[in-house]
């Protein structure tokens, strides 16, 4: 707990440096990255984000991300080992592919209504991002697990999101979502790899 700490106080400090030699500025891309490098959870950066908005400094909304298409089809898959015509990942990909994509307008909308409480709004949101989902896990195939494992660890990443998102802040959810299906997947991998070098007489009792 105290080496989380220190790592969120260390952060918070190298931050606001770098804003104070930015006129009090410092973009979202540079916040994401420096969280990602220090490796502390996404929770301790919402706490983050708000104590450099409580410090007067603004955190500059940008494209932090390279584009994500979340418009993925069948054939996208086509490349990845294992997946055949019957699989289950394209019969959910032919699923998730019939749920239109939301416009800049629309996702303003749902992100109102979820501020007012609306959980149709946040299952609208998730909903329409699960192809965000499926582009993001692509990248992690052949680190250790099923293409399928990834899709439903990102949907996890996905659904922390759509709970933690507040639109006032101008970012765009895809942006926003990125990062936490990246995380939830990452370190899914992460915890596997850790299991698999336990020797067995280390965990037995």
């Amino acid at each position: 707990m105290y080496m989380a700490s220190d790592k969120k106080h260390g952060l918070l400090s190298e931050l606001v440096n770098n804003a104070k030699a930015n006129s009090n500025k410092i973009s979202y891309k540079d916040v994401m990255s420096a969280i990602e490098a220090s490796d502390i959870d996404l929770e301790q950066a919402e706490k983050i984000l708000d104590r450099l908005e409580a410090m007067g400094i603004e955190v500059v909304p940008d494209n932090v991300v390279e584009d994500e298409s979340p418009a993925e089809n069948d054939a996208d898959i086509n490349g990845i080992e294992g997946i055949g015509v019957d699989d289950p990942v394209r019969m959910y990909l032919k699923e998730i592919g019939k749920v239109p994509l939301l416009t800049a307008d629309e996702e303003k909308e749902l992100a109102q209504q979820m501020l007012e409480g609306s959980e149709e709004a946040k299952h609208q949101l998730c909903e329409a991002n699960l192809r965000l989902v499926v582009s993001i896990a692509k990248r992690y195939v052949g680190r250790g697990m099923q293409f399928l494992d990834l899709i439903q660890e990102g949907n996890l990443g996905l659904i922390k999101a759509v709970d933690k998102f507040d639109y006032t802040k101008g970012f765009k959810f895809s942006t926003y979502a990125t990062w936490w299906i990246r995380q939830a997947i990452t370190r899914a991998i992460a915890d596997q790899a850790r299991t698999i070098r336990i020797p067995v007489h280390m965990v037995e009792t």
